[in-house]
């Protein structure tokens, strides 16, 4: 049975080839090979200089962003487009201070030329003390000043290190029968600086 079998495969595999199957399956599979490259290069590309969705974790900016399952919405392009785009109340993710492997999330406080309370909590610098936000800087914060790593330990930021502008929130529900719901909420409507931090002055 084992020997009559590979007679009939040996034997399919020659009148494929006598038929000119091979070639045209072979061009087939390199076509779609060719188009599945194009498209993970086109997927690459719009994530990396256009926009892309990225899973938050961590309490550094609840109560505006979730402990963990939620997505944001980067839009990297009009920071491409235009470097000072940036404003306070901004959110930015950007490449830590203390370790490029990491990307976090954080708010824009005081940009180039501000002079900045370092903090207003008292927590970890004394309330009166303030900085001067040098040239290609900014500073940035948690929204929960408790549990964020920010500019009151690592000073001002530079803008290299910035990747993006948080565009939008993606958060997912579940309603009846399990069916998941999408809601995106625009930050447009939570740019304000976090109720214990003092307005820079310029």
């Amino acid at each position: 049975m084992i020997q009559r079998g590979l007679f009939y495969k040996l034997q399919s595999f020659s009148r494929g080839r006598q038929l000119g199957l091979w070639p045209q399956r072979g061009k087939f599979i390199g076509k779609t090979v060719l188009h599945v490259i194009n498209f993970a290069c086109a997927i690459h590309l719009f994530a990396e200089y256009i926009g892309r969705p990225s899973l938050m974790a961590g309490p550094s900016m609840l109560p505006t962003i979730a402990n963990e399952g939620e997505v944001v919405i980067e839009d990297r392009l009009t920071l491409r487009l235009d470097p000072k785009s940036i404003s306070r109340g901004d959110l930015i993710t950007l490449k830590s201070p203390l370790d490029p492997t990491r990307i976090i999330c954080k708010r824009v406080l005081g940009l180039p030329g501000d002079t900045i309370c370092v903090d207003p909590t008292g927590e970890k610098a004394p309330s009166t003390e303030h900085v001067l936000v040098p040239n290609g800087h900014v500073w940035i914060i948690g929204d929960n000043a408790a549990f964020s790593r920010d500019s009151r330990d690592y000073g001002p930021v530079s803008m290299g290190l910035i990747q993006s502008k948080v565009f939008a929130r993606v958060r997912a529900g579940v309603i009846m029968l399990a069916f998941p719901l999408i809601i995106i909420c625009r930050f447009g409507l939570r740019k304000t600086l976090p109720s214990f931090a003092t307005q820079p002055r310029t």
